[in-house]
């Protein structure tokens, strides 16, 4: 089983339902072999990490940044880690009000930090949820689950 850490803070909702979509994507039947542990960004610990073949992290965009919440995520384990978790793929989600490069910016730094490598660019969303949005979010969870169980 590829076990996925899914990190996530939403305070209205939007970031859930991005986030919903893309898990309908990671959990399709057709990818047996993924499990999926998901973590408040204010619960998340580096014990949580630990493990695991990909984290995913989604969030809002808060005043031009990440949400509090997902940096509080970072704060928490980024010592701890240290270079255990180097390499580990990485996919960040974000629900943003304006155009969601404050976000991606301040998440991006600290990725790097912890040697995490991306798995796709960073999926924003500016503005109202669409229904291409989930079908983009959808898709992206279905990429990492194949690209997940065709690395096991």
């Amino acid at each position: 089983m590829a076990l996925v850490l899914v990190v996530s803070h939403s305070r209205t909702g939007g970031t859930d339902r991005l986030l919903d979509a893309f898990l309908a994507g990671l959990g399709d039947p057709m990818f047996s072999s993924i499990d999926v542990r998901h973590v408040d960004a204010l619960a998340a610990t580096a014990e949580d990490v630990t493990g695991v073949a990909a984290v995913v992290v989604a969030t809002p965009e808060n005043f031009g940044a990440m949400s509090g919440a997902v940096k509080y995520f970072f704060e928490t384990v980024f010592h701890p880690l240290g270079d255990s978790s180097r390499g580990l793929p990485f996919q960040l989600l974000v629900k943003a009000g304006t155009d969601g490069s404050g976000a991606v910016r301040t998440v991006e730094p600290i990725v790097a930090g912890l040697g995490w490598r991306p798995f796709r660019p960073p999926l924003v969303v500016v503005g109202d949820i669409e229904v291409e949005h989930l079908e983009t979010a959808t898709e992206l969870g279905m990429t990492l689950a194949a690209t997940l169980e065709g690395d096991g």
